[in-house]
């Protein structure tokens, strides 16, 4: 029974990674200037007989049950929130990130019911401004996606870990029938579209302006409207802040239009999006108060006439707070050394359940061990 749901697993992993890379080679090979951006897949909002028949196929050892494909919206989303990573591996930071979001979000609009106009986007940069490919290969990283957005779900609906839904913890508690049924109500609280995409843009801006104009977010039938209705909600870390408002990465200018270079690329973009930074205390941004003092000047008047900024921009960007002091590090880097030393207890610290299956099954970063080559 454990080999032939090892081998179910195995063979479900190899389906997926074929998806995957068919998806990337279809993606790359592309001539035509809309394969700037493109949605891969879509991972949908559960139903209670989706995620019944989620379980009853992991029971049998068959942990991706569904096919991958994009479903697109039927209406144009209110709001996008976009998690643009490396995803190398994607960790429970980015987890937090995500989640948080999707909560805050829903706060603010003040009602559940927003929640079918929201959705969330992992995306992966094939081309990155800063870092070159390594491992692990770009549908590897789409696969451990696939795994995230479906962790990202799980927890926004409240599910619990697989192992505390064991008979034995349900028999532990008074009523176990009615815990089992009200935490079952919860799961269904918070459940959106995830979609997983790929983007050959290095740059925030650019990357922005190619998602605003996407055919699968602009479904056909809909009046135009003069002012864009969607608002894109980027998640960054401390350091992606600063990279976007460091003037190298901007120009030359266009004597064409207004503004600096800098304006010329970031004005356009915080008018359809807006920033939520986490803040990331460490030894090399330093502490939560070095931090803040820092942004405070970047953003100050003075500051943003220094980069040749915009006054508006301050009110785009917000800030949120990350790992607390005492907290566990969590970082790619960590999980990498991690899976690279198979120390799996110290990676499920790390990631997610989802992603934490995925690279011990496929035995990712593990030095002399190839992906798939693993039964």
């Amino acid at each position: 029974m454990l080999e032939h749901s090892l081998k179910a697993q195995s063979a479900s992993r190899r389906s997926l990674t074929d998806f995957f890379t068919r998806a990337l080679s279809a993606f790359q090979s592309s001539s035509d200037s809309a394969q700037k951006f493109q949605v891969v897949c879509t991972a949908p909002p559960a139903s209670r007989s989706h995620a019944s028949a989620s379980a009853a196929a992991q029971a049998q050892g068959e942990p991706y049950p569904q096919a991958p494909a994009p479903i697109p919206p039927t209406k144009r989303p209110h709001t996008l929130i976009v998690l643009d990573s490396s995803f190398n591996p994607p960790t429970l930071a980015h987890l937090r990130m995500a989640t948080s979001a999707v909560e805050d979000t829903i706060k603010k609009k003040g009602d559940e019911k927003e929640i079918t106009g929201l959705r969330l986007l992992l995306l992966l940069a094939i081309v990155n401004a800063d870092k070159a490919p390594k491992p692990a290969a770009f549908d590897q990283r789409l696969a451990m996606m696939w795994a995230f957005a479906r962790d990202v779900q799980r927890a926004l609906r409240g599910e619990e870990e697989e192992e505390d839904e064991s008979p034995e913890v349900l028999a532990a508690t008074n009523n176990p029938e009615a815990e089992q049924k009200q935490r079952q109500e919860e799961k269904l609280g918070l459940d959106i579209s995830v979609d997983i995409a790929l983007t050959s843009k290095p740059f925030f801006h650019e990357k922005s302006r190619v998602i605003a104009e996407s055919e699968f977010y602009n479904p056909p039938g809909q009046e135009e409207e003069k002012k864009d209705t969607m608002e894109q909600v980027i998640l960054a870390g401390y350091d992606t802040l600063i990279r976007i408002f460091d003037p190298k990465y901007y120009g030359p200018h266009d004597p064409s239009r207004k503004g600096t270079p800098i304006q010329q690329a970031l004005d356009p973009f915080f008018a359809r999006a807006k920033l939520r930074v986490t803040m990331r205390p460490d030894d090399e941004w330093g502490g939560k108060q070095e931090q803040l003092a820092n942004l405070e000047s970047l953003l100050s008047e003075e500051g943003l006439a220094k980069m040749g900024g915009s006054k508006e921009w301050k009110d785009r960007i917000e800030l949120v707070e990350g790992r607390k002091d005492g907290e566990e590090v969590v970082s790619s880097t960590y999980a990498r050394k991690a899976a690279e030393r198979e120390e799996w207890g110290k990676l499920r610290r790390l990631v997610s359940p989802g992603v934490g299956k995925w690279i011990e099954g496929e035995r990712l970063y593990v030095v002399d061990v190839k992906p798939g080559d693993v039964d």
